[in-house]
């Protein structure tokens, strides 16, 4: 396992749309029994409730999910460029099906019973506030539908507190 150092969000000095949309994250949940961790490219940081957040969205059909809504917590992990290969994989396979952890070489760690991919350089510990299923109807803009939802296979947004920082 690597050294992580905790620090707060003023050190943080990353562009989160560097981060989150070109470098991708790897979104991890579960327990000490089970877990679970998928690629993601949407998603944001910033304040919320007078809580330093974090927002993702997860499809329904995504196995991550049910244990984001069981446990309540999650990581978001980042790995960077060197790591493009794991990302793409744990993106495509579903944990369902196959233990894809394993067979990417992923290992998981714990911060607080919250697990995380050791291989990051950035962790992000959280604790969901909120969860919004996003509907149809509620798009404000009508293209958004057809071009990401032509599968109605919509995503649930996730509001989350971040309670821990950590790097490597």
């Amino acid at each position: 396992m690597h050294s992580f150092q905790s620090f707060t969000a003023d050190m943080m000095e990353c562009s989160p749309f560097d981060k989150i949309g070109k470098e991708w994250m790897l979104v991890t949940a579960g327990n000490e029994e089970k877990v679970n961790t998928m690629t993601a490219s949407w998603g944001g940081m910033g304040v919320m409730w007078g809580k330093n957040a974090a927002f993702i969205v997860i499809r329904q059909s995504r196995y991550t999910k049910e244990f984001i809504d069981k446990e309540g917590t999650f990581s978001l992990s980042f790995l960077g460029e060197k790591h493009r290969n794991m990302l793409k994989y744990l993106g495509t396979v579903s944990g369902r099906t196959e233990d894809k952890i394993k067979e990417a070489g992923v290992e998981i760690n714990y911060q607080n019973g919250v697990p995380y991919v050791d291989q990051a350089n950035l962790v992000l510990i959280c604790r969901a506030m909120s969860a919004t299923e996003l509907k149809p109807e509620e798009f404000l803009d009508s293209e958004i539908d057809e071009k990401w939802y032509g599968d109605k296979d919509y995503h649930t947004l996730y509001i989350a507190e971040i309670t821990d920082f950590l790097v490597r």
